[in-house]
């Protein structure tokens, strides 16, 4: 009897599965990865074939290695083959198999040490397309599993739920895709857009995973389909995967049942559930309430204004101080109920001793009414640092991340003394900075007119013209002496295709070579593992802190993947004299 009922489970388990796959397939769209698959595999198949009738042309037996090159060629056109991502490789100078030659644990190795670093906009961009590029899933010591999970991390990591959606859709069929789908509906759901969290499952496919289950039979009764949302749940609790509290919570929706005052905190679709089925909802955070809880109910509007918590109540500060943290308070609600604290003029004096003798929520208060009394800008940076370093302290950073940009933004950074500048800069808004135009110095070639090549504003013709203009006169001009970023600028238009006149071609010696790891890596065609090298080089440095050497890796490195785009944007970023 107990293997029947496994059987029935697993047949129930398969009906569901083929049931709302093939419901949700007749609105995917075709994918043409894999149209492009075929064909490179047909391709392959042709070229094998043909290879295999020359060959036995000429040999009437084939030998041991023509037998070993047939069985590869076979497993090159198995379907375990796999493809995820985005991109076209050839956009970006790759290729479909940029990772088939790579260790696996080089990848995981460097991919853990960078995904969770504070990179910089250019990092961030080349660990995009190494990630998001459409690719063969490589297999050398690394799982799909492994390998998928780090595509996901970094679609989360940068919470483009567009971009997800368009990732799920033209790779319906990877593994583990659950993850990337709890993200996007949750995210939506705590910020209680329901609809936005519900449309997701339209395009996701088969879903085999107990919570999303539950939280598409929720979605369908949303919409308006509650026969499909009866049979999915008959269906689910059939496989016993149905609990007694969202059991309660089907029957309300559904109409089969008035009342259920339950309230579960579980997840964030129990949490909704709760709310949605009951009219007398109330709920008190706590300080280890999951951040989804406090977004949920501010989004909701159903947490007690700030001007209600009682500044005699400990929890009840520290539990605003949270809320501020977690973007549920503005910060000047939080700083405005720190003015309402009384101090003697003593401890308004001493301050940044006596602070340390209250409790931290009140010693914070202190610290903010002395910042507010000071006139002397050592004084007030002193205070803001202290106040700073108390938030910190207790893991509370976001309740004072925007204000003390605004403080600080009030202090003239010439007035700032020596031992506070790193702070000041750490946390003055780097945004206000005014963008610096080109500005053209032709008595140098890196900051020449020449860079209007690189601008997109000159043609090809025209730059080889310019180019070889400028040398004209640098071959005058015995005292020039080419510097690295004028060699760097030369050698880029001569990859793009420009040709200087050979009474020019010694007046400068370029010897540039790249290391052995990265040799091997473009040689090999390890063009994926190429990228994420990079990213862990650059890492949290922005292009123009870089030194010559790394700026003469990237612009090499992009010069033999022929990605122009990123190219130029490194050149217009390094050489140029801005004003």
């Amino acid at each position: 009897m107990k293997i029947l009922k496994q059987l029935s489970k697993i047949i129930f388990k398969i009906t569901l599965i083929l049931f709302f796959y093939n419901f949700s397939f007749a609105n995917e769209p075709i994918d043409i990865w894999k149209i492009e698959k075929k064909d490179i595999i047909n391709k392959e198949n042709s070229t094998s074939n043909i290879n295999a009738s020359n060959n036995l042309n000429t040999n009437t037996t084939l030998s041991v290695q023509s037998s070993s090159e047939i069985v590869i060629n076979k497993e090159i056109e198995s379907s375990t083959i796999k493809l995820a991502g985005l991109y076209d490789p050839a956009q970006n100078g790759l290729k479909i198999d940029m990772w088939s030659n790579s260790d696996g644990e080089l990848i995981k190795s460097i991919l853990n040490k960078n995904l969770n670093r504070n990179l910089s906009e250019f990092s961030k961009k080349i660990l995009d397309i190494a990630l998001l590029t459409n690719s063969y899933i490589p297999t050398n010591n690394i799982t799909e599993e492994e390998f998928l999970e780090f595509k996901f991390n970094h679609l989360i990591n940068k919470k483009d739920f567009e971009l997800i959606k368009e990732f799920l859709i033209n790779n319906s069929e990877v593994s583990n895709k659950n993850k990337l789908i709890k993200f996007y509906s949750e995210y939506f759901l705590s910020n209680s857009e329901v609809k936005k969290a519900c449309e997701i499952f339209n395009i996701s496919g088969a879903i085999t995973d107990k919570y999303l289950n539950n939280f598409k039979i929720y979605c369908l009764i949303l919409e308006d389909k509650k026969e499909q949302a009866q049979l999915l749940f008959d269906l689910s609790k059939e496989l016993d995967e149905i609990d007694i509290f969202f059991e309660n919570k089907f029957n309300i929706l559904m109409g089969y049942a008035s009342k259920d005052e339950i309230i579960s905190d579980e997840n964030i679709l129990y949490f909704h559930l709760s709310h949605k089925t009951n009219n007398e909802f109330n709920y008190e955070p706590k300080m280890d309430s999951p951040r989804f809880i406090w977004s949920y109910l501010s989004s909701s509007n159903i947490l007690k204004n700030a001007n209600s918590f009682d500044i005699e109540n400990p929890e009840d500060l520290r539990l605003l101080e949270r809320a501020t943290h977690e973007n549920v308070f503005d910060e000047r609600e939080l700083l405005d109920t720190y003015k309402k604290f009384q101090f003697n003029i003593t401890q308004l004096l001493n301050a940044k001793d006596a602070y340390k003798l209250l409790p931290d929520y009140e010693g914070r208060a202190l610290l903010y009414q002395r910042l507010l009394l000071s006139v002397d800008v050592e004084q007030r940076l002193s205070m803001t640092s202290e106040l700073y370093k108390s938030f910190q302290k207790k893991k509370l950073d976001n309740a004072f991340d925007n204000e003390i940009k605004v403080i600080l933004k009030k202090i003239k950074k010439d007035d700032v003394p020596s031992n506070f500048t790193t702070f000041y800069e750490n946390h003055t808004d780097n945004k206000l900075k005014k963008e610096r135009k080109i500005k053209f110095n032709n008595k140098k070639i890196h900051q020449s007119k020449l860079l209007n090549y690189f601008l997109n504003k000159t043609s090809l013709p025209k730059a080889e013209k310019e180019t070889n203009d400028i040398l004209k006169k640098i071959k005058r001009n015995k005292k020039y002496v080419f510097s690295t970023k004028d060699m760097i600028l030369i050698e880029s238009l001569k990859s793009d295709g420009v040709k200087i006149d050979k009474k020019y071609a010694n007046l400068y010696e370029y010897n540039y070579q790249f290391s052995s790891d990265i040799k091997q890596m473009l040689s090999n065609g390890e063009l994926g593992l190429l990228l994420i090298k990079i990213v862990d080089i650059v890492g949290e440095s922005n292009l123009e802190d870089l030194d010559i050497n790394t700026v003469n890796l990237l612009v090499s490195t992009m010069n033999e993947l022929k990605n122009v785009d990123l190219r130029n944007e490194i050149l217009i970023e390094v050489l140029p004299l801005k004003v």
